[in-house]
């Protein structure tokens, strides 16, 4: 069906980058530093220069990680609740620029808007606000706790805010200093954020960014200031970082890559689960480390999925990142691109469905492309390639289905697709995985913990797993219990928890219209509770 282009304007984000004269330096101490040797930020849609970033040195990562050390005394002697302001004013903060943020990340990143506009930056916003929330409840819910100091955190360029929030907001809700290291391909929105925290008021030196490329990394990884390393990227990146670390005392949390199973079962919707499986692998252009690369089809299904899936794919849209109506944008760089298309060439196994879809001139563009009867043991079936690149092969039992699904060194995410929950939650275990969705894929929340097993990693983002990581303990884990009379409060004490009372309509219990309440005094003032404000709807 054709459709008219629909694109975002890009001006706002284009006045930030001349605000800055196009070329950006660290953001240390609470102030952008003057800029160094610096290397291009391109738009790969379109191959255009954006700016230019410094290059970070291992200077730069002592001037910040001293900024860190110094910061850390004060930042983690705040109270809860004042750290809990700072954080919900970044979160407001993105919330108000939602939509520069959203446009300088696709501009940069080259992923679609509709992406960056409603999962990346809201999802952003939603860690912010919901680690604030756990920034007041520290001390109250994990007591005997406190923060482990400095924190090196490297993140990459698929969700660069995302993984930027995913990152910085539980750290500094338990109270650490940071120094965090962008992906060199995108490293603006970052740059950007450190305008949002001088707005909020985070104190100089509590969030440090630097830029640069792997050697910036290794220069932070291997700095004796540094008391825990955060990494999210490549699994063989990982594998340096923990060597690296090994012996140092350094606490580290990686998440890495994946080959993250998509099984279908043959009483499956199958409509549904071919849109869900859209959403698993052509999301983000594929680069995406739990995409559901690889799919397994019940073999008396296999036929009739595979055709509806062709016809899916020939109808994705692909092109300009900020045309609102694309479904697939752009490669994050040349670079990926040459690297998913050798992986792919160098496959002869299988048949190889491209969609017919026209590539724009230009930029890093790659079709949707679907690899049918690879034998599990295939290089693709195994191998990570990060790009908008389905493989697929069948099974004939569930226990064939975990045997083929845990058959890779990876175990990041899976899912699972059939009317028969009973057989969901009976092979859901078996899976290795540390992130099992049924009927469904890619559900993400700063309160749900995400991250995974085997060579995907190990530790947690999100929830209270994901803060317990930048925590240390600070008394011994089983003391002895203490048991102390409960004394009787001289005056009545307000309700612990909301005890509003319900209206009494039409026979029972309801809440007011309004949604508002009014607050009941005792008459020596003393809060009793609170009761419904009705309306004229009500």
């Amino acid at each position: 069906m054709a459709y008219g282009p629909a694109p975002e304007s890009d001006a706002e984000a284009r006045d930030w980058i001349a605000r800055h004269n196009a070329t950006f330096g660290h953001f240390i101490g609470g102030a952008s530093t003057d800029p160094g040797a610096t290397f291009a930020t391109k738009n790969p849609a379109t191959g255009e220069v954006l700016a230019r970033v410094t290059q970070g040195t291992a200077a730069d990562i002592d001037a910040a990680v001293a900024a860190a050390t110094d910061a850390f005394p004060a930042w983690s002697g705040l109270t809860c609740h004042a750290r809990a302001r700072i954080l919900y004013a970044i979160a407001r903060l993105l919330q108000k620029h939602a939509r520069l943020f959203a446009v300088l990340e696709t501009m940069d990143n080259g992923k679609p808007i509709r992406e960056s506009r409603d999962i990346d930056i809201p999802l952003a916003q939603r860690h912010f606000y919901h680690h604030a929330g756990l920034a007041q409840l520290r001390d109250a819910e994990r007591p005997g706790h406190a923060p482990i100091g400095v924190c090196g955190q490297i993140i990459p360029w698929n969700f660069p805010l995302l993984m930027l929030a995913w990152k910085i907001a539980p750290a500094l809700a338990a109270g650490n200093t940071v120094v965090l290291k962008p992906a060199e391909y995108t490293s603006l929105t970052a740059l950007l954020f450190a305008d949002i925290c001088q707005e909020a008021g985070v104190p100089p030196g509590v969030v440090n960014i630097v830029t640069g490329d792997g050697d910036t990394g290794a220069a932070l990884v291997d700095h004796p200031g540094i008391a825990k390393i955060a990494f999210t990227g490549s699994t063989g990146v990982g594998r340096r970082i923990r060597e690296a670390t090994a012996g140092s005392g350094k606490s580290l949390t990686l998440e890495l890559g994946g080959k993250s199973p998509y099984i279908i079962f043959d009483d499956a919707d199958i409509d549904s689960a071919i849109e869900g499986l859209v959403d698993a692998i052509w999301f983000n252009q594929g680069q995406v480390c739990c995409a559901g690369s690889r799919l397994l089809v019940q073999e008396g299904i296999a036929g009739d999925v595979y055709a509806r899936l062709r016809a899916r794919m020939a109808r994705l849209r692909l092109g300009d990142p900020l045309d609102k109506c694309i479904d697939i944008g752009s490669l994050v760089d040349p670079v990926q691109h040459q690297r998913v298309t050798a992986l792919v060439d160098a496959n002869t196994e299988g048949d190889t469905y491209r969609a017919p879809l026209d590539l724009p001139a230009g930029g890093a563009f790659y079709p949707p492309t679907l690899i049918t009867g690879l034998s599990p043991a295939a290089p693709l079936m195994q191998e990570e390639i990060f790009g908008p690149v389905l493989v697929a092969t069948t099974f004939r039992t569930p226990a064939e289905a975990v045997e083929i699904a845990n058959n890779t060194r990876y175990g990041l995410a899976a899912s699972v697709w059939t009317e028969n929950l009973n057989l969901a939650l009976d092979i859901a275990p078996k899976l290795a995985a540390g992130v099992v969705w049924v009927n469904a894929t890619n559900l993400f929340d700063a309160a749900a913990p995400f991250g995974g097993v085997r060579e995907s990693g190990f530790g947690r983002e999100g929830g209270w797993e994901g803060l317990d990581a930048y925590l240390k303990p600070t008394a011994p884990l089983n003391p002895a219990p203490v048991i102390a009379p409960i004394a009787a409060p001289e005056t009545p004490q307000p309700p612990a928890l909301d005890r509003t009372a319900k209206m009494y309509i039409g026979g029972k219990q309801a809440r007011p219209d309004s949604g508002y309440s009014t607050p009941v005094w005792s008459p020596d003032g003393a809060l009793l509770g609170h009761v419904g404000t009705g309306n004229r709807k009500d």
